[in-house]
């Protein structure tokens, strides 16, 4: 086998070239990193937080990207499907540079590996803060009972509880805001990607998000239910129109969810969603 070396860059046009048609080759295993890449693109390198990021590709000596690293502090590296021997070999190079790593997400074997590579090449140590599924739509159904209201797309005079909301779905799933909530409320609405689900009176109860369309797929996110307005349906009628207003371009429709969250992977099941792959984010304290 030709030697195998992790070309590491601050460039995203740069990544781009060396690692577009890898990421085109699988989408929907992808997808993240496509669309991350995809707003970093055309919203500038601060679209996803304060600091710089930086962007990595393994290849063969004069062969084709095999692998990708993208990392937009201060979030996790995104890291596309590693063996442990790739993973151990990223370990060494980030520590080479000095590259500070708060964590990772990736598919469910890839994060594990790349947590115990760095474990034993830094002494940081890991925890595994997150699990989730990778959803794709095959089939829609509608549910079966509608709650009474309508889906209406959120538009310039929501922006404030957009920002509130994105602020609460940080809070309600245990992660941080990592992205100013005006900003995001702002990146939303700019293409249509929040929708509401409203009471007959006007009120919004449910929310259900999509981002743009990023090689030939939309992924729903969020999708988020005030503690006190759940359990009427709300989330399941807003995600079922969201879903099938994506569906309808053609495009693949995707989702993530918390495995720790039975009663949304029910859901979604119920709704035409199929188990793609499992993730993991994995969190590294100093050891």
């Amino acid at each position: 086998m030709e030697p195998c070396d992790w070309q590491l860059t601050d460039e995203l046009a740069e990544f781009l070239c060396a690692a577009e048609d890898f990421l085109r080759s699988r989408p929907v295993l992808h997808t993240v990193t496509l669309t991350v890449a995809e707003a970093l693109r055309t919203r500038g390198p601060y679209a996803h937080g304060a600091e710089p990021p930086r962007f990595g590709v393994l290849r063969e000596a004069g062969g084709p990207v095999r692998a990708t690293l993208l990392h937009t502090p201060p979030r996790p590296l995104q890291l596309t499907p590693l063996d442990p021997a790739d993973a151990a070999a990223l370990a060494a190079r980030l520590a080479e540079v000095g590259h500070r790593v708060p964590g990772v997400w990736a598919e469910r074997e890839t994060a594990a590996a790349f947590a115990t590579a760095w474990q034993r090449r830094t002494g940081a140590i890991p925890e595994q803060s997150e699990r989730q599924r990778l959803y794709r739509l095959a089939e829609l159904a509608p549910p079966d009972r509608t709650p009474p209201g309508r889906a209406r797309v959120a538009d310039a005079a929501d922006r404030e509880l957009l920002a509130r909301w994105y602020t609460e779905f940080a809070a309600d799933t245990g992660g941080r805001v990592l992205q100013d909530p005006a900003q995001w409320a702002d990146s939303r609405l700019a293409h249509g990607g929040a929708t509401f689900w409203e009471t007959p009176d006007g009120t919004p109860v449910s929310l259900a998000g999509h981002l743009p369309e990023s090689a030939g797929q939309i992924r729903v996110a969020p999708v988020y239910t005030p503690a006190a307005l759940r359990g009427h349906g709300y989330a399941g009628a807003v995600t079922a129109e969201v879903s099938g207003r994506a569906a309808a371009t053609g495009a693949e429709v995707l989702l993530f969810t918390d495995l720790a969250n039975p009663v949304s992977n029910r859901l979604y099941q119920r709704l035409g969603y199929r188990p793609v792959a499992d993730f993991a984010t994995w969190t590294f304290t100093p050891g």
